[in-house]
């Protein structure tokens, strides 16, 4: 079985990461990056809690097989765009860097549609930077996926966000959601399963990276989920 590695486990899709990592019999262990105590009581999780995220780096843990990452934050949340990137370009790179010179295999980023390194909007140019940073590292797979519009409780208000929200579940209605829009355990899902797909061998032959669109994202997350991959 795997021991899996995942920084952002307290965020939207992250939390939805730990929980399907968590109930899945491949993997024996979870180790997840937080700044405080989670809610997951399952004994496979092992939090690495600290509020300095300059230590974590440093402190990744040797032998892990796949390091999953939805670690991100707001402009708003982070007080501005540069210390915004601090945390979705600059430490999220550090702690790629661990878990390749770690000899992690399987690294899978939660970025997001629009990525592009060259991108006038800083939060897409934060998301393509980092999605190249990670791409040439010496990783076997590199698995970045590109959900749209995350739908799911955050835990605070946005009344734009929320709004937004709103719309999206109707359109899902008459099967307009999935071109823009996806729920957050479904992209979670997704990730879990192509991850472990890499670790089994199942990718073998394939190109080092594998971009996931919201097409196929769905597909993973939902259509061909099956129970088999959790049990």
């Amino acid at each position: 079985m795997a021991t899996a590695v995942l920084a952002g486990s307290t965020g939207l899709v992250g939390s939805h990461i730990l929980s399907t990592l968590a109930a899945s019999s491949k993997l024996s262990t979870i180790k997840a990056y937080t700044r405080r105590a989670l809610s997951n009581t399952s004994t496979k999780v092992q939090p690495i809690e600290s509020a300095d995220t300059s230590t974590w780096a440093a402190s990744f843990p040797p032998s892990a097989s796949i390091f999953f990452s939805g670690l991100g934050t707001t402009r708003a949340q982070a007080g501005g765009v540069a210390n915004q990137r601090k945390i979705d370009v600059d430490l999220n790179i550090e702690l790629a860097q661990a878990a390749a010179n770690a000899g992690v295999e399987t690294y899978v980023l939660i970025s997001s549609t629009g990525a592009n390194a060259t991108s006038m909007m800083p939060y897409s140019k934060m998301k393509g930077e980092l999605e190249e940073a990670v791409g040439k590292m010496g990783f076997k797979h590199v698995l970045i996926l590109r959900p749209g519009f995350l739908l799911g409780d955050r835990g605070e208000k946005r009344i734009v966000e929320g709004w937004a929200q709103s719309v999206a579940r109707m359109s899902g209605k008459i099967g307009l959601m999935d071109s823009w829009a996806q729920e957050a355990d479904v992209v979670a899902r997704a990730a879990v399963n192509a991850g472990l797909q890499c670790f089994e061998g199942k990718r073998s032959g394939e190109e080092k990276v594998w971009l996931l669109a919201q097409s196929d994202i769905v597909r993973l997350g939902r259509t061909e989920w099956v129970e088999e991959t959790t049990t």
